[in-house]
């Protein structure tokens, strides 16, 4: 089936992360450090947040709490209801982690995030020098004692992009994205049990290149009802071009759908009935997608 992608707003600016608060669609806007709210029906867009210090990648999570990756920081943050910012402990092993870029909140509250190096140098004095590995990330909320515990979660990744948990909670789903001419562009899935990653990632899928260069691989992924998988990926310098693809569960392509901008970068599921696919890309432009046939989760 063909989907057909509607415009709602033009930025002028790349954008990034977004995520459904169940009203409006928060939309990330790192090179301004602005988070707008996008109103689903007029498009008219609002500040939700100024001066985020580059916070990329957005998740909500199933309280209603709104969790960003802020690259400028090197810490994840949660934007709480009366406007404030909270950060969570961004030290692991007592040494500051990289520049986050894209997290995912499973349904126990937990905060699974991909800890890339970035050529954008973090705010302020350049004092603490970035960890010797670049790995998907945890926090996990202790009830009991009200707070959170930091954890590196893979061991093999070099530049994870984006991150994703299936709805039965057995597969972290890792995008490794080096778009650079010998870098590794796979979709990987890594077993999981309690928590756990359980032995060596099974790879669903691996980008290649052609005359005119590497493909670009995943940026951004999102999960249906089903499990199955939308990634952003491709550009327009090589390859089939910008494109939203559909992985099943087990890795094959049962879809792939053109981008009518360059470079899509972050999608999430939102509407009244979660069945609205939008669609962020490094162009500036905002796209929804009523008829692609799937639903997202339920928030609650």
């Amino acid at each position: 089936m063909s989907w057909t992608f509607e415009t709602i707003a033009k930025l002028d600016a790349p954008l990034g992360g977004l995520a459904w608060t169940g009203t409006a669609l928060l939309v990330s806007i790192p090179n301004e450090s602005r988070i707008v709210s996008v109103d689903p029906s007029s498009g008219a867009v609002s500040d939700f947040r100024r001066y985020t210090n580059r916070t990329n990648g957005l998740a909500r999570a199933r309280d209603g709490s709104v969790y960003g990756a802020q690259e400028g920081g090197r810490r994840i943050v949660h934007f709480a209801h009366d406007g404030t910012t909270a950060v969570l402990p961004h030290l692991l092993d007592g040494r500051y982690h990289n520049q986050p870029n894209s997290l995912f909140v499973d349904t126990h509250g937990s905060i699974w995030f991909t800890d890339p190096y970035s050529p954008v140098r973090s705010a302020g004095p350049q004092i603490f020098p970035p960890l010797d590995h670049a790995s998907v990330l945890r926090l996990d909320h202790e009830d009991f004692r009200r707070l959170w515990d930091l954890r590196r979660v893979t061991f093999d990744t070099r530049a994870p992009r984006a991150v994703a948990v299936s709805p039965d909670e057995k597969t972290l789903y890792v995008a490794e994205t080096d778009n650079t001419p010998a870098g590794t562009r796979e979709l990987r899935a890594y077993r999981l049990e309690q928590g756990e990653v359980v032995g060596a990632p099974r790879v669903m899928h691996t980008f290649g290149e052609d005359y005119r260069g590497v493909h670009r691989g995943i940026e951004g992924l999102c999960l249906d009802t089903q499990g199955n998988l939308i990634a952003c990926a491709g550009w327009e310098h090589s390859g089939p071009g910008p494109m939203l693809y559909v992985f099943s569960p087990d890795g094959e392509i049962v879809g792939s759908h053109r981008v009518p901008a360059d470079m899509p970068v972050g999608c999430a599921f939102g509407g009244a009935d979660l069945a609205t696919l939008y669609v962020t890309t490094a162009a500036g432009a905002l796209f929804k997608v009523r008829d692609s046939g799937l639903r997202g989760p339920a928030l609650a």
